[in-house]
């Protein structure tokens, strides 16, 4: 039986515990409260839920993981990220990213990212732990990506692009960023064809524990996320 929890204590099962089917689902209910997030994020376990559904909690094995140091460029994508008239900023449009995800998934199969969910994220932004990657062109937002930076790991959670390769670009340059500051890794949750072209693989969650233990209680460096433009 999934294990219900009560919004009122911030408590998780071991992630071994686990489904096998669905491949990672932990518990139901709790609450999208910083305190319930940023505990979660450390263990390795993440919210994603479809309109109606409780809050579900997951923790899937393998995880796919971006370590900075492996993002791939092809060459087409390194010749749009010279010549794409991109300009990439951070944090200068959190609320903008995350409500471009959501329309995004929306048109397509649905989003997980409901008002609820986009206003917990919100909140975390404010706090300083969730962050967004900006990508404009001609200054429209035409791409992006947001997630949670906790220690010396970026979680990633969603992204979108209106133009060809915009979010691969956002993508690279958060890679490139992190590399700069030894972060350990990308988290990306679920494998999906398009992170693995971007050098994106799996590894066992016994493995991915290991990395956050490690390096989840690191400080984050104080120029980490710069607020002007390139």
């Amino acid at each position: 039986m999934l294990p219900w929890l009560p919004p009122h204590l911030v408590a998780f099962p071991p992630v071994a515990k686990a489904l096998d089917e669905p491949d990672g689902l932990l518990a139901a209910g709790g609450a999208l409260t910083p305190e319930w997030l940023l505990s979660a994020y450390r263990q390795g376990i993440f919210p994603w839920y479809a309109e109606g559904q409780p809050i579900l909690w997951w923790s899937p094995d393998p995880r796919m993981v971006l370590f900075p140091e492996e993002i791939r460029v092809r060459r087409s994508l390194a010749k749009r990220l010279r010549n794409g008239g991109f300009v990439v900023t951070f944090d200068h449009a959190f609320e903008r990213v995350i409500t471009a995800c959501a329309e995004t998934r929306a048109d397509a199969e649905g989003t997980w990212i409901d008002d609820a969910m986009r206003q917990a994220y919100l909140d975390l932004h404010r706090l300083g732990h969730a962050h967004s990657v900006e990508v404009w062109q001609a200054e429209a937002l035409v791409g992006g990506l947001y997630g949670l930076s906790i220690g010396r790991v970026f979680f990633g959670e969603s992204m979108f692009s209106h133009v060809p390769d915009a979010s691969k670009v956002a993508l690279v340059h958060l890679a490139r960023r992190l590399r700069l500051h030894d972060f350990a890794l990308i988290d990306c949750q679920m494998h999906t064809p398009h992170l693995a072209s971007m050098g994106a693989r799996d590894i066992a969650r016994e493995t991915f524990i290991d990395y956050l233990e490690g390096n989840v209680n690191s400080p984050n460096p104080a120029d980490l996320w710069p607020t002007e433009p390139p």
